[in-house]
């Protein structure tokens, strides 16, 4: 029986469906809209709100103003309102209602209606202008309140007056209304254009935003482009900076002090590995060239030993260099730092000294200290041993058979002077300059066939530098180098 393999998970690491992202810019542009259209929407509402209240104030104040000279007159008539039946402020030869009437009777004003009710909401008398339709009557109201209510077919706005005699008995009511139809044609108009300006804002918002977006976050796409560009052929590329001095601008400066860091730890790197092929070349040539001469036919046992120590002796000259490569790479990319103790000078130098016997010896080389025993400096011992191998197998190689290389302590003040003299064949004036520069030879006497590779003096100068210690040289040509070391007593 075949068992069907199951099939992967859909989780969302893996095949998750993919949704099309929006833009930068247009996010902006939809959350700062969707902001703005909330706002706007608000102040439309309040402006709405204002407007309308405004509109009925002034309707209120109008129909106020009319009661009370309806009450003044219905006053004059009638005390007490004891009977309202027989006021007669409503018959048709009071003149002063025939001119109000005629007044109301006119196409731009709003028309007035006033009626009188008994308690019951009876109609006792009322305008003419208002036919047989009677105004509303809200019963059970002991003060004056305004309201809205449709009058034949058309909304009015209200305000009725309880009519209380001097006993304080309510006897009837007075009602003023007034038509709406010119502020609610007023309101509507308003509405209408902001439900039209509303969603022409927010277009023109939307699209205004998106442009003052794009323009801000320019410097983003800048840094895009250049990031795509740049290659290992081309890491001098940087991004141009901002005008403004803003999250972008340092942004940007950010990113291209990351390019530096970036383009220094390549350079570093192909460096070492030029370095590294161009001084191992010549000695795996050598070992290579020798065994396979070595190969070709049968030779004498001596033979064979003398060019196996040759191949050796290259190995090793080729391990102290990959050493020192290695050194050259850690210093350049900040990874060492001197481990500062407090260590008597003169013994590390006897130490030193005794190590590099072996080879002085060979050509008869003596190397005479002349220190005494309590010395003492602030320094990293492993980085200070290299330091003075350096500088005395320099000394060794370049010195004739016996002579003599010196070591003196002068201690002056805080400071203390050591002094590394021999008697070589010097360095022109020309070269000292560049004698600390990484594989710089002086001549051609100065070649790997001596054990040199013009990497020493550098690491003495970069090790020097870690530890704060002066380093300096003074040579005359074939009559001796002296290397002068300065440090601050312990």
């Amino acid at each position: 029986m075949s068992i069907k393999p199951k099939e992967p998970s859909k989780t969302k690491t893996g095949f998750q469906k993919k949704i099309p992202q929006m833009s930068l810019r247009n996010r902006i542009a939809l959350y700062y809209t969707i902001a703005t259209s909330l706002m706007i929407a608000l102040v439309f509402t309040v402006i709405s709100f204002m407007v309308n209240h405004v509109v009925y104030s002034h309707y209120d104040d109008e129909l106020m103003h009319e009661a009370t000279e309806t009450l003044s007159d219905l006053k004059a008539k009638d005390q007490n309102f004891n009977d309202i039946a027989h006021i007669s402020k409503f018959d048709d030869d009071d003149a002063d209602y025939k001119e109000k009437k005629i007044k109301q009777g006119n196409a731009d004003v709003d028309p007035e209606f006033i009626q009188l009710a008994d308690t019951k909401g009876h109609v006792v008398k009322k305008s003419e202008n208002l036919l047989r339709e009677p105004l509303i009557f809200k019963p059970g109201s002991s003060s004056p309140i305004y309201f809205n209510a449709k009058v034949g077919g058309s909304t009015l706005r209200h305000l009725q007056i309880p009519l209380v005699n001097r006993d304080g008995t309510t006897k009837g009511y007075l009602i003023v209304a007034r038509s709406l139809m010119n502020a609610q044609s007023f309101l509507r108009d308003l509405q209408i254009v902001c439900l039209f300006l509303f969603p022409v804002i927010i277009l023109t918002l939307f699209a205004l935003t998106r442009f003052i977006a794009g323009k801000s976050i320019k410097p983003i796409d800048d840094v895009i482009s250049t990031a795509a560009k740049i290659t290992q052929t081309n890491l001098n590329q940087r991004i141009p900076l901002p005008y403004h001095e803003d999250e972008l601008h340092r942004l940007s400066t950010t990113i291209n002090a990351l390019l530096d860091r970036l383009q220094i730890a390549f350079q570093r790197e192909q460096q070492f590995t030029a370095d590294a092929s161009h001084e191992l070349n010549t000695p795996l040539s050598v070992v290579k060239g020798t065994l396979e001469v070595l190969i070709r036919k049968p030779r004498e046992i001596e033979h064979y030993e003398t060019r196996v120590k040759f191949c050796l002796k290259e190995l090793s000259r080729m391990g102290r260099l990959i050493d020192k490569l290695l050194v050259l790479a850690l210093y350049e990319g900040n990874k060492i730092s001197p481990n500062l103790e407090n260590i008597i000078l003169p013994q590390l130098i006897n130490d030193v000294a005794a190590r590099m016997r072996t080879v002085a010896n060979e050509k008869d080389i003596a190397i005479n200290l002349c220190t005494s025993e309590n010395e003492r400096i602030a320094a990293d011992p492993a980085m200070l041993e290299m330091i003075f191998e350096n500088i005395l197998s320099n000394a060794i190689k370049y010195s004739p058979a016996s002579s003599i290389i010196t070591i003196a302590l002068e201690q002056s003040g805080n400071t203390l002077t050591c002094r590394i003299a021999d008697q070589g064949i010097g360095i022109p004036d020309k070269d000292m300059p560049k004698i600390f520069e990484r594989f710089y030879r002086v001549d051609e006497s100065r070649n790997s066939t001596t054990g040199g590779v013009g990497v020493g003096l550098s690491i003495v100068k970069k090790l020097a530098d870690l530890q704060q210690i002066k380093v300096a040289v003074q040579s005359n040509p074939n009559t001796g180098t002296t290397f002068t070391l300065t440090f601050l007593s312990a």
